[in-house]
């Protein structure tokens, strides 16, 4: 099968340019050698006879100055032992004769032992071997061009892979980039999907990690960052931790393993919290003997605890009789009695080179059966085969190999060895072994209970970051909740009294109505509490965006309504102390209500119109990272949900604009009514104090609300206390008193006998005083005092009457027998009659009058009329004129009012009614009043 010296030259110049300088150095030499084998290149019957030696060619570094020569030296008793088994079997029809040459791991030398051994060696018929990568690359490289397939056992680097650029060679190792789809098969395991590299800046490792980047986008895995270095690691080891990488797979040999693991110690990156994986081909104890760190051997062992390995099988674990009939195990014990026997160093390629003798002898007996069956075909021709065709033949019969073999199932795909990955964890010291992957199969077998996870779990992919909701404590809503329930039935126990005694006095003069509105607005407030103590963690986010709205709107209108409320009847007592110059003023219930309403109408188009155009939508902030309180690997995110839209500040102003200049409004008319004291109105200096707090609590409570938006519990409670503190002072305020005056003091507003208030006005260098009277018939149903004094007036008027009255029937009865009045005494009586002529302000006069004057007087004669005749005096003009004056009086005064009729505040009988300036007609509740006091 050996070329032509003319082909033999040209393929090589082909190759590189090495070969090239091989063959111009030793053209002469290499001329006449080859020349002199022509004469086989035609000799194919080498597979037509039995027990024929066949050559193999064997290309490994033998000499022990070479590098990697351990290797060889360590797979010859492996080589001899395959040999001799094949020969016990009897199975095949030659015998393989190994023909050794060596590389010595050098590209040169290399190809001149290659060269050698086509021209000057027997018949190859397939090339074992490929120790050193770039030795072998280079040879694989050109065996296509002479027809040959070779057969490594320990070429492991990646780029013999391709295919298109080495297409005849083939390994029984597997190679780096086996030990991806394991190690992918791994993270899917645990479900890492978040993983970093830190790779060596050496081609063979980035071959690996290139490849690795593939397997791990195909799986979905996300690559955090890569890391590549060349002599100082710890710069890259940071940024890894930086970019939080908690599991770390590494591609880098054991010299720098040890500066690796160092950094990784330093910046406390081990233990519990990370999973590094790295290659498992290290020499035993590596980091005593790569260790060129400051570093001590304690300080890597703990940094190293737990990391996994990841390399291929040296032997199967199964016990399973293979293709030689014997056990991985028993092989393993021939293979060290014949090594030992050589004195030399085991090799963990051995194996692989034990199974690829045997890939051989199968290959070759079944490329035999092929051709002896081809000549049979053509018995009638001259059959005649080329060794392109035996090549080919080999690809193909290597293609389908398939036995199992002391390194597990051997098999080959696209020239690749499908075999056993085995994984192992550095524990206490040592690597024990925890499980396997099946390249064929494509499953994961992990030894139960033999991994061992520094923590409680395995580590996370990630500092697992745990969104936590910023919500209101259970316990403090409960609390909060619990007294405004308490504030909303006190609320309610204040309106059941206010309506049941809505027509008593007391209540009647301080506007009913208006203190509805004020617990109306109260209640509202309160309810409000529940809304804001409400959060994601008991309502879904499309109902929280829908509590936005509602608690807004019901905090605005129930503040309104209350302040409203108490901005009114603060309003009346201002505008009711200020007019000093008119006698009387009059504030309907209506005028407030309506003043109230406008409020309100203004809150409802701002609300409108902020649900229109830029409703409240619910948005989440989140905060810096914190960590677990109770220690676990994870990260605690808080985060808060808030009621916000595009333009919240615009809206927030326009309302606090708006509160704003109402609240101090209301603050300034409290102040200035804060010496007022109106019996009528007897609530009007609670209304300002309510007023007051309402203000200061509202100023207070928008600001720390404000500061502790991020502490939403701080921020309930504060807005919480607020609410239920302004509502309940001010309730307490309007409605206390008068509970504790019905109770103690039913009649309290009948024994009001004036009505009295005073200004303090600040002039420059004098104060005066004012005395305003205003009376309000719609909402304060007249004052107490001044109906008390009329009704006493007018009874007492009554009984004057009743006995004028008697003493005129007398008179009419028996004018002849009664005695004549003198003169004076009915001047006393006109005197009495004209007391509906004295003008209120002389009440005072009248009563010292009356008092002064016995009811025994009246009935007294005077002595100077009695011997007067009767007849002489009662026709008289005189008499006729006062007993008119009598009579008339007492129909007037004392028959029509009870019928409602005349009011008894008329002038004097004979005044006309309508000229009286203070004659009016009232309802007859309201028929007396009393004013200018």
């Amino acid at each position: 099968m050996a070329p032509s010296p003319r082909k033999c030259r040209s393929e090589m110049v082909a190759v590189s340019g090495c070969l090239l300088l091989c063959v111009v150095v030793f053209r002469p030499v290499l001329s006449r050698g080859c020349n002199d084998n022509t004469g086989r290149n035609l000799d194919n019957s080498w597979y037509t006879k039995d027990g024929e030696e066949l050559p193999i060619m064997v290309l490994m570094p033998m000499n022990e100055s070479a590098r990697m020569s351990s290797i060889s030296q360590g797979i010859d008793p492996a080589v001899q032992l395959a040999i001799q088994h094949i020969r016990e079997s009897r199975l095949y029809s030659f015998s393989l004769i190994p023909k050794i040459y060596d590389t010595e791991c050098d590209n040169a030398k290399g190809l001149r032992a290659f060269f050698d051994a086509i021209c000057f060696g027997p018949k190859h018929l397939m090339i074992f071997g490929g120790v050193c990568p770039t030795v072998t690359s280079v040879i694989a490289e050109s065996l296509e061009g002479w027809n040959l397939v070779q057969l490594s056992f320990a070429a492991t680097t990646p780029v013999l892979a391709d295919k298109k650029k080495y297409p005849n060679f083939f390994r029984t190792v597997p190679s780096d980039n086996a030990v991806n789809p394991a190690v992918v098969k791994f993270l899917n395991y645990y479900n890492w999907s978040r993983v970093g590299t830190l790779t060596q800046d050496v081609q063979r490792f980035s071959e690996v990690r290139n490849d690795l980047t593939n397997e791990l986008e195909k799986a979905d895995i996300q690559i955090a960052d890569t890391e590549s270095f060349s002599d100082d690691p710890c710069v890259n080891v940071k940024k890894l931790k930086d970019n939080d990488v908690r599991i770390i797979i590494g591609q880098f040999d054991d010299k720098l393993a040890s500066k690796v693991f160092c950094c990784a110690y330093n910046l406390n990156m081990f233990g519990s919290k990370y999973q590094w994986i790295i290659p498992g081909w290290y020499q035993g104890n590596w980091w005593e003997q790569a260790n060129s760190t400051n570093c001590t051997t304690k300080k890597l062992l703990t940094a190293m605890e737990g990391y996994i390995s990841v390399d291929f099988e040296p032997l199967s674990a199964k016990q399973i009789q293979g293709i030689s009939g014997r056990t991985p195990e028993e092989y393993e014990r021939e293979y060290n009695i014949r090594r030992l026997q050589k004195g030399v160093e085991s090799s963990k390629f051995h194996g692989f080179a034990y199974d690829g003798i045997w890939v051989i002898a199968k290959t070759l007996t079944r490329v035999m059966e092929r051709l002896r069956e081809k000549e049979q075909r053509n018995i009638y021709q001259n059959f005649t085969i080329d060794d392109k065709e035996v090549g080919r033949m080999v690809l193909d019969v290597m293609n389908e190999t398939n036995f199992f073999g002391v390194t597990g199932q051997v098999m080959f795909r696209n020239g690749e060895r499908m075999g056993t990955i085995k994984f192992t964890q550095f524990q206490e010291g040592q690597e024990v072994k925890v499980g396997e992957y099946n390249a064929i199969e494509d499953v994961l077998d992990l030894i139960n209970n033999t991994i061992r996870f520094q923590g409680v779990e395995p580590p996370k992919d990630r500092t697992f970051v745990r969104l936590q909701r910023r919500h209101i404590n259970v316990p403090l809503y409960s609390i909060l909740s619990t007294i405004t329930i308490l504030g909303m039935l006190m609320a309610g126990a204040f309106l059941f009294f206010n309506i049941k005694n809505r027509n008593h006095r007391l209540i009647k003069m301080s506007s009913p109505y208006m203190n509805n509105l004020i617990i109306l607005g109260g209640m509202l407030s309160y309810a409000s509490i529940f809304l804001f103590g409400l959060d994601g963690s008991f309502v879904s986010d499309k109902e929280f965006e829908t509590l936005c709205t509602v608690r807004t709107w019901i905090l605005i209108v129930g503040y309104t309504t209350a302040f409203g409320a108490m901005f009114a009847k603060t309003w009346r007592v201002h505008a009711i102390f200020k007019n000093v110059k008119m006698k009387k003023k009059i504030i309907k219930d209506q005028k407030l209500l309506i003043i109230v309403g406008g409020m309100l109408l203004i809150d409802l188009c701002i609300l409108i119109c902020w649900q229109i155009v830029d409703p409240l939508k619910r948005t989440v902030e989140e905060y810096s990272l914190e960590a677990d309180p109770q220690g676990r690997d994870i990260a605690i995110r808080p985060f808060l949900e808030h009621c916000e839209n595009t333009h919240m500040t615009i809206w927030l102003g326009i309302v606090y604009a708006y509160k704003g200049l109402l609240m101090l409004f209301g603050c300034f008319l409290a102040w200035e009514t804060r010496n007022v004291s109106i019996p009528a109105l007897n609530d009007s200096k609670y209304i300002g104090m309510s007023v007051y707090n309402v203000g200061i609590m509202c100023i207070i409570g928008a600001a720390v609300s404000f500061l502790t938006r991020d502490q939403p519990n701080v921020q309930f409670c504060i807005v919480a206390l607020v609410i239920i503190f302004c509502s309940t002072i001010t309730l307490c305020l309007v409605f206390v008193p008068k509970l504790i005056t019905m109770r103690t003091n039913p009649d309290a507003a009948t024994q009001n006998r004036r009505l009295k208030f005073t200004q303090n006005q600040k002039k420059e260098d004098s104060k005066t005083s004012t005395s305003v009277t205003s009376v309000n018939q719609a909402n304060t149903s007249r004052l107490d005092g001044l109906q008390t004094d009329n009704h006493r007036l007018r009874m007492r008027i009554t009984e004057l009457d009743k006995e004028l009255e008697e003493v005129t029937m007398q008179l009419q009865d028996t004018p002849e027998k009664t005695p004549y009045i003198k003169q004076n005494q009915y001047q006393d009586l006109n005197n009495i009659l004209s007391i509906r002529s004295i003008k209120e302000g002389d009440r005072s006069s009248l009563k010292n009058y009356l008092e002064q004057k016995p009811q025994a007087q009246w009935g007294s004669v005077d002595p100077s009329r009695i011997n007067r005749g009767p007849l002489e005096d009662i026709n008289s003009p005189e008499h006729i004129q006062r007993r008119l004056s009598l009579q008339l009086p007492i129909l007037h005064h004392a028959y029509l009012p009870s019928i409602g009729g005349v009011d008894a505040s008329c002038a004097s009988p004979t005044g006309s009614p309508g000229s009286s300036p203070r004659h009016r007609h009232m309802p007859p509740s309201y028929r007396v009043m009393v004013s200018g006091l």
